[in-house]
């Protein structure tokens, strides 16, 4: 039976994406095989960015329509830049997707703070070396994560060092990928350019994303949540794809329209104080281009 998100908004709305080209990170499961299979259905050529490429091949060949994949560790610097030194045509669509949630404390290659340096890091990197090839738009799936508690950036301990808290660092990666949507958009305006940055959450979705929480608490709650309260992916793709698709304002925020956001069909919504601070954007904006060598280039679009 059909969620009242998918009558009023579904994947079967989108326009017609023949002859355009969209990479997804994380395309191999959850919300990003289901938008990315959407995509492709649409007509677009989408390419699957994904660490596993053999799991992403057998993704890849579950949908119909045109795709490829191709590698990307989000957690390793030097294959984000790899990813973006292999990519030579126009790209209208990247959407940033892929994601760890509230993980046990790990480091990534480069020696980042796991969900800090995956969720937002790298697709700071892979955003900003792809786009002088961008022609439209970037979508970054954030999560009202963003909203636990007194969510701020930790400017003094950006990789927690000093102490770890799966919860609050997962919220403090979601902030993150707002504040760096609210920052891009400004500098996409102001270089001229007519390449739009957006960002979606997906409400309360069931992926496996949950599945590698830290505690068993934490799992056994997600589980529960999961199969009675959550929407499917399905459901949880249409805010991805409502962005990507849709006449949208620059910096928009897109969720479910439902109580508390958790499910729904697909509408522009609020953001948090914290994420809404532009002082604070540019000031992250700053901090990551320092961390991640990856600057906002002169050529936005030229390529492309």
């Amino acid at each position: 039976m059909a969620t009242d998100a998918q009558q009023k908004w579904n994947a079967t709305s989108l326009p017609d994406l023949t002859g355009r080209t969209a990479v997804v990170t994380g395309a191999n499961s959850g919300i990003g095989f289901t938008a990315a299979d959407a995509l492709a259905r649409a007509g677009a050529h989408v390419v699957f960015a994904v660490r596993d490429v053999e799991r992403g091949g057998a993704a890849a060949a579950r949908v119909q329509g045109s795709t490829e994949v191709r590698r990307l560790d989000l957690a390793d610097l030097t294959s984000v830049r790899e990813f973006a030194a292999g990519w030579d045509r126009p790209l209208d669509l990247l959407i940033n997707n892929a994601g760890v949630m509230m993980i046990p404390e790990q480091r990534t290659r480069d020696g980042f703070e796991m969900q800090f340096g995956t969720n937002h890091l790298g697709h700071f990197a892979l955003t900003n070396l792809l786009l002088p090839y961008l022609t439209d738009r970037v979508v970054t799936v954030a999560s009202g994560a963003h909203r636990w508690g007194d969510q701020r950036i930790d400017f003094d301990d950006l990789d927690r060092s000093s102490g770890y808290d799966p919860r609050g660092v997962y919220g403090q990666s979601k902030l993150a990928n707002l504040l760096f949507v609210l920052e891009l958009q400004r500098r996409l305006v102001e270089s001229g350019s007519p390449v739009r940055a957006l960002a979606a959450h997906p409400g309360y979705a069931a992926t496996n994303l949950q599945s590698h929480a830290s505690s068993a608490a934490a799992r056994v709650f997600m589980k529960f949540g999961n199969r009675f309260l959550a929407q499917d992916d399905r459901a949880g793709a249409l805010p991805t794809l409502y962005a990507a698709t849709q006449d949208l304002p620059g910096a928009s925020y897109v969720g479910p329209d439902g109580l508390g956001e958790m499910r729904g069909a697909p509408t522009l919504v609020g953001r948090s104080a914290a994420a809404s601070d532009p002082a604070v954007a540019r000031r992250l904006w700053t901090a990551s281009e320092e961390l991640t060598g990856a600057r906002f280039p002169q050529d936005v679009g030229t390529r492309g």
